[in-house]
């Protein structure tokens, strides 16, 4: 009986020590992806300032452009444009057009254009501490090439498990007027938020040469969900 007993044992200790066991890089893209699904419902109705400024350095053309972004209840990105001052060019061929690819690549963002394992592959790379914030560093491969999907890097706050950074390439060009869109996009975190801050990106477009984008973010805000229902204060 002793050794029947001890022979089931070790049959159920096999079977436990058998069980994958997630690794901490496992658990860093859980959390992020659970701190993410959360944010999406905390930018619903959310508008910021935003600066774009362009260069076309062969041409020595420059413009900028000041608006106002917002993203709709269905995370949709519209843009108003509030004034622009440079070249003509700059205004047609670079900010317009890069501003109607993004809009246009939005419109079939979908759970099949998200960060998640689903879509892409990850590889923890290690931590770094800029600003003297922990911070995990994943690289980022698409498992499909489709619009809106990059190759390069995800920085994610050790503390909010939001990303902090995105750098690379896009797999797809969004136009047919851009051949290659390479970028850097800075976020920071304020109120539990991954708020943009900034994007840099080099275009290589296919009428004008490559153009360099410096785009600020600035006045981030939520408007207050409506409200249904019997008004405050009222009765029947």
């Amino acid at each position: 009986m002793k050794f029947c007993l001890f022979g089931l044992f070790l049959v159920v200790a096999g079977s436990a020590v058998a069980e994958p066991l997630a690794s901490p890089a496992d658990a860093i893209v859980e959390s992020y992806c659970a701190a993410t699904r959360d944010q999406e419902l905390s930018i619903q109705n959310a508008s910021m300032d935003v600066e774009i400024q362009a260069s076309l350095p062969k041409l020595k053309k420059q413009g900028r452009l000041h608006a106002l972004r917002r993203i709709s209840a269905l995370g949709r990105i519209t843009y108003e444009h509030l004034f622009f001052e440079g070249d003509g060019t700059i205004k047609n061929q670079v900010i317009a057009r890069y501003l109607t690819a993004e809009i246009e690549a939005q419109k079939s963002q979908a759970p099949s254009m998200a960060v998640t394992p689903a879509n892409y592959k990850f590889k923890y790379k290690g931590s770094v501490e800029p600003d003297g914030r922990q911070t995990y560093v994943f690289q980022v491969t698409p498992k499909k090439k489709r619009v809106g999907l990059y190759k390069g890097e995800l920085w994610i706050d050790a503390a909010t498990y939001l990303r902090v950074e995105e750098t690379g390439t896009l797999v797809k060009s969004p136009s047919i007027f851009l051949k290659r869109v390479a970028f850097t996009r800075t976020y920071e975190i304020r109120d539990g938020i991954s708020v943009p801050r900034q994007v840099q990106s080099e275009v290589e477009t296919r009428l004008v040469g490559k153009a360099e984008l410096t785009i600020d973010f600035s006045n981030f805000s939520v408007d207050a969900p409506q409200r249904t229902g019997v008004a405050a204060g009222g009765g029947q």
